[in-house]
């Protein structure tokens, strides 16, 4: 068996078609998205990443802000980056690129944004409202990953999820997501973690398979079920800072669907960041 690629980079393409037609219909209101990124540090991973997000605005027609500070910056100095984001009016959404550098509390970062403006979906207010299955902005990868397994036909209800990694950013909030009684989720899921001494156990049960933790190759194809859709949101760099993705490639031959190598679950969250952005200037805009 050969599986299917889950592409993430025609799902972003996808997504900018759609996107690009509601910001026009939102000009000829007189409304341009806008949509920042606060950057502390130089790290080269959040650099290249926060430099897709502008250009991916620029392409659709987003209005896009920058805040950058050398990694010096006391946390008094990323909260005052923040607070301007905040009152901005020409912004309607914005993100704090985490991790923050060593000796910056992400958390208290996180608390300073505004909810209404929190277009990574991560401020303890929004987690709560997905939690309740309320509408708000959902965080970007675990959005991602549901919207690019719906988009390639990956059944999802009823189905058996596997999610290694228990993190706040893509593990508890994918979760919570996957689980919610409505389209695209319905599903039986089941957190698990590094720290479990049999990972082959649980990851040989799952429909859908998906790891976020990090280490390169942790799952191999002995632990995947025949036909099972493989999602990796977890990556490290080898020899050469050559990617390496927490599901092994050899995976695919085992599995029905997985993730390539590159092109996976990075470009559905940038389509998803760009999506919370434009849904937070139609709802500033209101109804038309």
């Amino acid at each position: 068996m050969t599986a299917s690629l889950l592409d993430g980079n025609a799902f972003l393409n996808h997504v900018k078609a759609d996107l690009h037609a509601r910001t026009v219909a939102l000009g000829e209101r007189g409304v341009t998205p806008g949509l920042a990124t606060v950057l502390v540090g130089e790290d080269l991973n959040s650099a290249a990443y926060v430099r897709m997000k502008h250009e991916d605005c620029a392409e659709i027609g987003i209005n896009s802000f920058r805040e950058d500070l050398p990694a010096t910056s006391s946390q008094a100095d990323v909260i005052a980056a923040i607070n301007r984001c905040n009152v901005n009016p020409g912004i309607d959404g914005f993100i704090v690129q985490l991790p923050l550098p060593n000796g910056l509390d992400d958390e208290a970062a996180l608390l300073a944004i505004d909810p209404n403006k929190d277009a990574d979906g991560l401020h303890p207010v929004n987690l709560g409202r997905l939690v309740m299955g309320s509408n708000a902005p959902i965080p970007c990868t675990p959005a991602g990953i549901q919207a690019l397994l719906a988009f390639n036909g990956v059944e999802i209800e009823g189905k058996h999820v596997v999610i290694i990694g228990r993190g706040l950013t893509i593990g508890r909030p994918l979760a919570n997501l996957l689980a919610l009684k409505r389209a695209h989720a319905n599903a039986a899921v089941t957190v698990i973690h590094t720290g479990v001494p049999d990972l082959s156990y649980y990851t040989r049960q799952a429909d859908i398979l998906i790891s976020a933790v990090g280490s390169p190759s942790v799952v191999t194809p002995d632990m995947v079920k025949p036909g099972a859709a493989l999602v990796s949101a977890g990556i490290s760099f080898g020899e050469g800072r050559r990617l390496i993705p927490d599901i092994d490639e050899a995976c695919g031959e085992v599995a029905g669907w997985i993730t390539p190598r590159i092109g996976g679950v990075g470009p559905t969250t940038r389509a998803m960041l760009l999506s919370n952005a434009v849904a937070a200037a139609e709802r500033s805009a209101g109804a038309p």
